[in-house]
């Protein structure tokens, strides 16, 4: 079969990283600059479209070949960019379409083309050249116009030409740095399941969901004036030029005889509770003025597109450690909650930009604003939206893993996990925990030591999960954890279980199998390739780069690999323990249970417009909500997964929200 490598550049006044590649290629200036291209693996050919030249006829016919598979990095871009050019349907050409960034993440790399070429430890040169962000600064956005440049708004090959002859090379390196990519991980292939979720998730993607638009302006127009009375208020309390500042607003507290180490948003609310005054209201603006709803409305207003809809929201194995998705643009992965009983007329004041009837009903306005950025999210013109998830997925997936009967039987009878949980932590019967009863109280410790201690947690888990703010004291920490555990024996052995099995397999070279998981070091010496590998139940697999075995920070040998560290964001030496890769393990199954479902629902017809963790919101039109059906989908037993009680829960509405 044919192959064709491709990778493009291109202008366009939309800023890419603000409102995404969608609204990005829909530019009226939109311009594809150079195609470089290499076909069958063969050395690397460019067009300079921008000078004139065309795409041989040979490579077009290859392109519009529905036999020939195209390659690129970060492939979305190339396809989508490429459909614009062409005059395609870029949903009709997806299956021909193959993406080696998804291919380095599948395998436990990092984004990036540069990143991950240097994760791979390609020599330098077949790395991406360092000089290509300014140079892609310089001819494929616009131009800052001034005396110097002759007050032009776009630099043009004949403007920089140097600059441009490199700028050539640099879209061949990327190409010949893609090959390399492709080459190093062929032996290591993505499942054609997963293969299938990629072209799915372009689908759902480049669908987008409709936006509020009259909402948004409203909420901006309304944020605008009520952070400047806000601001006003503080001015004339404080006495600050800027009271938003935290070394300003720390500096006057102190005068005030309060000592403060920092004014994050916890450090906030605790003083609030502990002052009055005029420095409790100071307090009380900032807490206020925190609120990042204005943020998420703004990121809305960029990135919409003409059609009133928002596209490119969900990274594909953004997380790549599980393959779970990622937020991106609006990050619909971290919306505010809604409490509000009134949400209609909340959102009607907005959209009618009543800020002092607004402030008057519901009084802090940031807060009310923050409470409806998810119901900017609307549906077609004539739909409704269908939102269902999966009840309590990652309980389910832990039980059902590790073969915890007692918790599998009450995810398969009434389900209420918090209530057996302190049932079987303190020896009271269920039927006692309820409302009015004195037992009840145990259900907040069996609510928090299930949020916190499934993945091998302690005392400090359950602190960091709100145990001291739930009434509990640091000495009861302990012994929760103690009665937890004891209550969850097969749990507690499953975390051991797979931690030996990977120290076993690091050890010896052979394979492991746990509970239906197989552990495996898989190695390509030639290309330098090394992982130690988990095969989960659906047959995807979880990769870890470059295994070794090595002291941990209590010095006891632990499991060691490379990755990227959340907190640095720098590819990394990163440790593991059972605990953690039991939740890696859940987190994965669990997203292979969401990917399964989204599956079945386009099978079934639905438009699945997003999905947050593990929601599915659906694009309905109203004669033909069939919520029961969606529900029944996703409590459909999965042929991998026998014996797995899967349950769902959904509503039907006029616009996105928190039932």
């Amino acid at each position: 079969m044919n192959t064709v490598s491709v990778d493009i550049e291109t202008y366009s006044s939309v800023d890419i990283k603000k409102s995404g590649l969608y609204k990005y290629v829909q530019s009226p200036d939109f311009e594809v600059l150079l195609f470089a291209y290499s076909v069958n693996g063969g050395p690397t050919q460019i067009s300079d479209l921008a000078q004139g030249e065309q795409i041989p006829y040979e490579i077009v016919c290859a392109m519009e070949d529905p036999l020939t598979i195209k390659k690129a990095y970060n492939a979305a871009f190339e396809l989508f960019s490429l459909s614009r050019y062409f005059g395609w349907n870029p949903i009709t050409w997806l299956p021909q379409w193959r993406c080696t960034m998804f291919h380095g993440l599948y395998t436990g790399y990092t984004a990036g083309l540069g990143a991950t070429a240097i994760a791979l430890g390609l020599p330098q040169d077949k790395r991406k050249m360092s000089v290509g962000t300014s140079l892609i600064k310089l001819f494929c956005t616009p131009t800052k116009p001034s005396k110097k440049n002759g007050n032009r708004t776009r630099t043009l090959p004949h403007h920089e030409p140097e600059k441009w002859e490199l700028f050539k090379e640099y879209c061949v390196q990327d190409v010949e740095v893609e090959k390399e990519i492709a080459r190093k991980l062929s032996n290591f292939p993505i499942p054609a399941s997963e293969q299938r979720m990629w072209e799915l998730d372009q689908r759902i993607n480049a669908g987008g969901v409709a936006i509020d638009q009259k909402l948004v302006e409203g909420a901006l127009h309304i944020d605008e004036i009520a952070t400047a009375q806000l601001t006003e208020e503080a001015v004339k309390l404080t006495g600050l030029n800027n009271p938003n500042s935290a070394q300003q607003l720390s500096g006057w507290l102190s005068e005030k005889g309060i000592e403060v180490e920092n004014l994050q948003k916890e450090t906030v609310s605790n003083l609030i509770e502990n002052v009055d005054g005029d420095v409790k209201r100071v307090l009380e603006i900032r807490q206020e003025l925190s609120k990042t709803s204005v943020k998420k409305y703004q990121a809305m207003q960029d990135a919409v597109c003409e059609d009133g809809r928002v596209r490119g929201l969900l990274q594909h194995y953004g997380a790549n450690r599980t393959g779970r998705w990622a937020g991106r643009l609006v990050q619909v992965q971290n919306l505010p909650r809604n409490y509000l009983e009134t949400l209609d007329n909340a959102r009607a004041l907005v959209r009618e930009k009543k800020v002092d009837a607004l402030k008057l009903i519901y009084g802090n306005v940031p807060d009310t604003l923050s409470q409806l950025i998810r119901t900017a999210f609307i549906p077609s013109e004539g739909n409704v939206l269908m939102v269902s998830d999966f009840s309590a997925i990652e309980a389910r997936v832990i039980a059902w893993l590790a073969g915890e009967q007692w918790r599998l039987d009450v995810f398969q009878t009434h389900g209420k996990i918090y209530e057996a949980s302190a049932s079987q932590m303190f020896g009271v019967p269920i039927e006692l925990i309820k409302k009015g009863n004195p037992e009840y109280e145990l259900r907040q410790k069996g609510k928090v030591a299930e949020l916190a201690l499934g993945y091998q947690g302690s005392a400090g888990a359950l602190i960091s999960m709100g145990a001291l703010n739930m009434g509990l004291t640091e000495e009861d920490l302990p012994d929760i954890v103690r009665r937890w555990r004891s209550a969850n024996k097969r749990i507690v052995d499953l975390w051991f279980s797979l931690e030996n099995a990977a120290l076993s397999v690091l050890k010896t070279g052979q394979p492991a199998g746990v509970k239906g998981l197989l552990l495996a070091r898989e190695s390509d010496i030639q290309n330098g390739l090394d992982f130690l590998t988990v095969t989960l139940p659906s047959g995807r697999k979880l990769f870890y780069v470059k295994p070794f075995l090595s002291e941990n920070d209590f010095g006891k040998e632990a499991v060691h690999y490379w990755g990227m560290d959340q907190t640095t964001k720098k590819w990394s030496k990163m440790s593991t323990y059972g605990g953690k890769l039991v939740e890696n393990c859940v987190q994965a199954i669990a997203r292979d249970c969401l990917a399964e479902t989204l599956k079945r629902l386009y099978a079934s017809g639905y438009q699945t417009v997003m999905h947050i963790h593990d929601e599915v919101v659906l694009d309905v039109p109203k004669d033909v909500a069939d919520l029961e059906q969606v529900e029944s989908i996703m409590k459909a037993p999965i042929s991998w997964a026998s014996g797995l009680p899967l349950n769902a829960d959904g509503f039907v509405t006029d616009y996105y929200m928190k039932d």
